[in-house]
């Protein structure tokens, strides 16, 4: 008889931003499968997500991924649902209208990993040196923590994460990994566990991963974002410019709706300032990085056949909220 730990992993309550939660099961003679994850419970008045004489909330296993750091060990990312079985308000998953996988979704997950005992950014340069030489930089004076991260890279990889690179990014003490997979919900969880590993590898580098849009405040460093790129069908194979815009055009007049899912603090980064579009304009471009929503230069060389780049989520947006949003407006555009 063997015994393997599932780590049950799934999001909390808290505001405005959800936390990470996780717990393990042991169970015997696992077959490694998702249809054999029971679901889990656990006090909900504990994660701002019931109160305490009715407090019993439910884990729906929703993807499973081999943990490459336990013995026997398996990642189990939830869906929170309420006792009746209903979604949890808090469930972002739930409301997703992709059910046959016709969106595909790559996340550029951007973040800073902050020293606990000076509150910075690890490396963050005393003398106030510019932003910009550390922007996919080597050697000791510009990349800072890369031990961390290459272990999160060969983590994600063991796991069976779709992780498509790694770099670093503008600011000190900045990187970036990107996800990718076909069908959003896939992606969603692909990015939560993701977030999870690093927070939990953090643990052993005394790093703090801050997921924080602009955590420098109102300074002349870069913010940090989740940009989405995403495609269905119609992008993929249509090989019309006017298509393009059409869809493009369709985003316009729901842009408040866009933002109020797009993550916490994101009116701190989005400034029109530092690759970034003002928070309440909206604009496309080709190859435009300025812009809200910017078109590839591949997709055009393609003959107007790939995917749009959404850069306006924050990196503490849910990926799943984000997801369904983007899903939601595509779906309204005339083509």
């Amino acid at each position: 008889m063997s015994k393997s730990k599932l780590e049950y992993i799934w999001l909390d309550g808290t505001q405005p931003t959800a936390s990470l939660r996780s717990k393990t099961k042991i169970e015997k003679d696992f077959s490694g499968k998702l249809e054999d994850c029971p679901m889990w419970s656990f006090d909900g008045s504990s994660t701002n997500q019931a109160e305490g004489r009715n407090s019993d909330c439910l884990l729906k296993p929703v993807a499973i991924y081999p943990d490459p750091q336990r013995i026997n060990g398996f990642l189990v990312m939830t869906e929170v649902l309420n006792a009746d079985g209903t979604p949890h308000e808090t469930n972002g998953r739930a409301i997703i209208e992709d059910d046959d996988n016709d969106f595909w979704f790559g996340f550029e997950q951007e973040y800073f990993l902050y020293d606990v005992e000076t509150n910075l950014p690890v490396g963050f340069p005393k003398d106030q040196t510019p932003q910009g030489q550390f922007y996919c930089s080597v050697g000791a004076k510009n990349a800072f923590a890369r031990d961390m991260v290459e272990e999160h890279l060969d983590v994600l990889i063991e796991a069976g994460i779709n992780v498509e690179g790694i770099n670093a990014e503008v600011a000190a003490g900045q990187w970036e990994f990107q996800c990718f997979a076909q069908g959003a919900k896939q992606a969603g969880d692909e990015i939560w566990v993701s977030r999870y590993l690093l927070e939990r590898i953090g643990e052993q580098y005394g790093l703090e991963v801050v997921w924080h849009p602009k955590p420098l405040g109102n300074t002349d460093w870069n913010g940090s974002g989740m940009h989405a790129n995403f495609s269905n069908t119609v992008l993929r194979e249509c090989g019309s410019k006017e298509t393009y815009e059409t869809i493009c055009e369709a985003f316009r007049p729901v842009v408040k709706e866009h933002i109020e899912v797009y993550g916490a603090f994101n009116d701190q980064r989005l400034t029109g300032a530092h690759e970034t579009q003002s928070i309440d304009e909206f604009s496309f471009g080709i190859s435009d990085r300025g812009a809200s929503i910017r078109i590839p230069i591949i997709t055009v060389e393609k003959g107007w056949k790939g995917w749009l780049e959404d850069r306006r989520p924050s990196s503490n947006g849910d990926p799943y909220k984000i997801a369904a949003r983007i899903i939601k407006t595509v779906k309204t555009a005339k083509v």
